[in-house]
C-alpha cells in the first residue's frame, strides 16, 4: 500500500537537486510544523454517545495562513492528511497565493448518519480543533463528502465560541454566509484554464483533442463541461461505479443529468462501459485524473497511452509512476497547479470575507483565469529553461518559494 506521506516527501527530495536550499529549511519542510489528533463524543439520534478521531495537520505556514481542506472519510488517517497538508503548501505557492498548507479530516462515512448526527459530528470536530484555527491562523475549506452546509454549521459553532463573527475562519462556504460566487465550478475552470494554455503551446487543435476524465464528481464535472464548451472532445468519463466511452463525444451536462437520475453514468446510450483502471489506458490525447490519489502506478503506468495528463485529484500519480511517464515523454501537469483554481477562489472568498466587499461572479472568474494563466507561464518557463518536467519545474517554483520566505524571516 503506498504511503500517501512518504510520497510527498519522497517528491521534495526529487527536486532539492535543483535548488540551493540550506539543510535546516529543508528538514523543516519535510515535516508538518504540527499535528493535531482529536477524539471527541457525539450524540447519536438514539440517545447514545459515539466517539469519534480527527486530524488537523498544518504544515508550513512562512508564507501566511495554513490553508485546507477537512475531509469526512472511512479511510482519513494521519498519514493522508499530513500528505495533503504537505501538498497545499505547494499548491499555494505555484497559485502565488499567501497561504501555507493544511489539512483535516475526520474518520467516518458520512452516509451512515442522520443529517442531524452529521451535523453534531461537524460542532464537535470544529470544537475540537477550535483553538488553533482562525482567519489569520488556520482556514479550512470542504474537501471530500464535506460541503457549504458543513462550513455553515462549522462557522456557526466557532463564532459561538470566539463570542463575535469571523466569516473569514473558513472558506467554500454558502453564499448567503459569505461564501464566494463562482466557487462551485472553480477547481475545473483552472484545470481548462491550464490545458487551454498547454494546447495553445503545443499548437493542438481543441476540436481534436481527445479527453477521457476519471471521477465525475464536482471537479470531474466542471473539468468536463468547460472543456466541451471550449470546444474540447470528451470521449469518456467515470465514476465509483464504472464508465463510459463514446468516440463520437459526450455532452457532460447530459451525462450528469442522467448520472443525478440513475446513480450512475453507467449505462448512458450509446456508449461503451468500461471499467476505472480500463479508462486510464484509453488511447485518448488528454487523461485527467479527477477521483482518488495514486490510481496510477507502476504496475499500470506503462499502459497509459495518453500523451498528457492533467492531475485534478490530488496525488493521483505515485512517485514510481513518474518516473516511468516521464520516460514516455508524457506533458504532466501536477496537481498542485491544474487543481489550484479551488483554493484561489477560496483565497478570494477570505479576501472578500477580510474587506466585507463581494465581488460578481464575472470578477471572480477573471481573476481566476489571470492567476492560473500566469500560474501556467511560470511554470511553463521553468520547464523550457531548466529542462525539466511538469511536476519537477512545479516543485521547484514552490520549494523555492517557500523557503525563500523562511530565510527571509531568519
Amino acid at each position: 500500500m503506498n504511503n500517501p506521506f512518504e510520497n510527498a516527501q519522497k517528491q521534495i527530495e526529487k527536486v532539492t537537486k535543483h535548488l540551493k536550499i540550506d539543510k535546516d529549511i529543508l528538514e523543516q519542510l519535510m515535516w508538518p510544523q504540527r499535528i493535531l489528533e482529536v477524539h471527541f463524543p457525539v450524540e447519536m439520534d438514539d440517545g447514545s454517545k459515539r466517539m469519534f478521531t480527527g486530524f488537523r495537520s498544518q504544515h508550513n505556514n512562512a508564507r501566511g495562513p495554513y490553508k485546507g481542506g477537512i475531509r469526512f472519510h472511512p479511510n482519513v488517517s494521519k498519514d493522508e492528511v499530513m500528505a495533503l497538508s504537505t501538498w497545499m503548501t505547494w499548491k499555494c505557492a505555484v497559485a502565488g497565493i499567501p497561504y501555507g498548507g493544511g489539512k483535516g479530516g475526520v474518520i467516518v462515512d458520512p452516509n451512515i448518519l442522520s443529517k442531524t448526527e452529521l451535523e453534531r459530528l461537524s460542532r464537535g470536530y470544529i470544537r475540537a480543533i477550535a483553538r488553533f484555527i482562525g482567519d489569520q491562523v488556520d482556514v479550512p475549506a470542504p474537501d471530500v463528502n464535506t460541503d457549504g452546509q458543513i462550513m455553515a454549521w462549522m462557522l456557526d459553532e466557532y463564532e459561538k465560541l470566539v463570542g463575535h463573527k469571523s466569516p473569514g475562519v473558513l472558506t467554500g462556504k454558502p453564499i448567503a454566509l459569505g461564501g464566494s460566487l463562482g466557487r462551485e465550478e472553480a477547481t475545473g475552470r483552472g484545470g481548462v484554464h491550464v490545458l487551454r494554455q498547454l494546447a495553445k503551446k503545443l499548437g493542438r487543435d481543441p476540436s481534436k483533442t481527445k479527453i477521457a476524465v476519471q471521477g465525475f464528481g464536482n471537479v470531474g464535472y466542471w473539468f468536463a463541461q468547460l472543456a466541451y464548451k471550449m470546444g474540447f472532445k470528451v470521449v469518456a468519463v467515470s465514476d465509483s461505479k464504472g464508465g463510459i466511452v463514446s468516440e463520437s463525444g459526450l455532452k457532460p451536462k447530459d451525462v450528469m443529468e442522467y448520472k443525478l437520475t440513475t446513480g450512475s453514468v453507467v449505462g448512458y446510450p450509446k456508449t461503451k462501459k468500461v471499467s476505472n483502471e480500463e479508462l486510464l489506458l484509453l488511447e485518448v490525447d488528454v487523461l485527467v485524473p479527477a477521483a482518488l490519489e495514486s490510481v496510477i502506478t507502476k504496475e499500470n503506468a506503462k499502459g497509459v497511452r495518453a500523451k498528457i495528463i492533467i492531475e485534478m485529484a490530488n496525488g493521483p500519480i505515485t512517485p514510481e509512476a513518474d518516473e516511468i511517464l516521464v520516460n514516455k515523454s508524457v506533458i504532466l501537469m501536477p496537481d498542485i497547479l491544474a487543481n489550484s483554481g479551488g483554493v484561489s477562489v477560496s483565497y478570494f472568498e477570505w479576501c472578500q470575507n477580510l474587506s466585507g466587499y463581494y465581488w460578481s461572479e464575472e470578477e471572480v472568474n477573471q481573476k481566476l483565469e489571470r492567476l492560473m494563466v500566469e500560474a501556467f507561464e511560470n511554470i511553463w518557463s521553468t520547464m523550457q529553461t531548466k529542462k525539466l518536467d511538469g511536476r519537477t519545474a512545479a516543485y521547484v517554483l514552490a520549494v523555492d518559494r517557500v523557503a525563500k520566505a523562511m530565510e527571509l524571516k531568519g
